[in-house]
């Protein structure tokens, strides 16, 4: 029988949808601007797909809002362990790396842990302190996702737990988000993590090459009047924007229409209304994962995707790294509609067709 250490950062992700691009010190204003918990609606995702893998599975939980309460919503009767807060109210890394010792005292066999990149390096540090190497899988929940110890959804991140046979190492990485939040991305690798095998696992992130000068001016020639676009994060749809005009947000999303901008690093409320007959949503997947929703775009969310079409802008080099596409909404009908070939514009006048899957 497996055994399970499960914890849980239950504001992981709030700072996503309402443009804070993290939630590390942002917690109350994440919630003035009416940001509702992510983490724990994906920990429940994770859970059922372990349970129903492997019904036999053993949990050993922290206390309340960090896993307690959603291992027992979809049937499981856990072990329950001890941490500074008793997993009530806001709670800290240090619940999370009391939670991850306390795992180690109970013997698991692996550790799910639900969050981003900071609860990711909370939680190998935590093992590397302890000279552990007992292999983490992490289901994604927060903004800022860039280490390559997360499954590609929470789906993938329950069945690979219930179901590795091997492991092999990882890394986990961090940004700091005060730089983030000023348009500067700095990764630091903070530890090596054992992983379980398995195809689901998402890649770290990576700078990809080649100039994307070509895609801009493909996409200028065909902007079209009265149309809404909503421009994602990343260099690539920064190219446009800068052709547009304007000195866009980097890391943020915005939206433009009629020589006009009318959002500037917006929430998905402020995108939302400024949507109008028709809209076109533009993104560009993440270097070395293929993420085109999902991370780091959060804004960008499902009532948004749905009253709009998709244009996906990459490098030739961007595309020949990722392989395929992913989307992970947080809305799994609308990543199984989104799922297929799509025609991503790779110059001025080339589009090539990719799965995303």
């Amino acid at each position: 029988m497996r055994r399970v250490g499960v914890v849980v950062n239950p504001i992981a992700g709030m700072g996503g949808r309402v443009g804070l691009k993290g939630t590390d010190g942002k917690v109350e204003q994440a919630r003035e601007r009416g940001a509702e918990p992510r983490a724990p609606g994906r920990a429940r995702e994770a859970l059922t797909a372990l349970r129903e893998h492997d019904a036999s599975v053993e949990l050993v939980v922290a206390p309340g809002s960090m896993g307690e309460r959603e291992a027992r919503a979809v049937g499981f009767e856990p072990t329950v362990v001890s941490v500074p807060s008793g997993g009530s109210g806001d709670t800290t890394a240090e619940d999370t790396r009391s939670a991850v010792q306390a795992f180690l005292d109970h013997s698991v066999d692996v550790i799910l842990f639900v969050g981003g990149d900071g609860t990711a390096v909370d939680v190998a540090e935590t093992l590397a302190d302890h000279d552990d190497e007992t292999p983490i899988l992490g289901v994604p929940a927060g903004v800022k996702v860039y280490s390559a110890v997360f499954g590609v959804s929470p789906e993938a991140a329950g069945e690979a737990v219930a179901t590795f046979d091997r492991t092999e190492r990882a890394e986990v990485n961090d940004i700091d988000e005060d730089d983030y939040r000023e348009g500067e991305v700095r990764t630091e690798l903070r530890a090596v993590a054992t992983v379980p095998v398995t195809d689901q696992r998402q890649s770290s992130k990576q700078l990809s090459g080649g100039t994307t000068e070509g895609v801009a001016e493909g996409f200028l020639d065909d902007i079209e009047n009265g149309v809404t676009y909503v421009l994602g994060p990343g260099s690539t749809v920064g190219r446009i924007k800068e052709g547009l005009g304007f000195d866009g947000t980097a890391l943020g999303v915005d939206v433009y229409r009629d020589g006009e901008v009318l959002v500037r690093d917006g929430a998905e409320s402020d995108i939302l209304d400024a949507l109008g007959d028709r809209n076109v949503v533009v993104v560009s997947p993440i270097g070395g994962q293929g993420f085109v929703f999902g991370r780091g775009n959060q804004q960008i969310s499902p009532a948004v995707i749905r009253q709009s079409e998709v244009e996906i802008v990459a490098s030739r080099q961007k595309l020949d790294s990722v392989g395929v596409l992913r989307a992970d909404t947080g809305d799994s009908e609308l990543d199984e509609q989104l799922r297929g070939w799509h025609k991503v514009r790779v110059g001025r006048f080339e589009r090539r067709l990719i799965e995303l899957v």
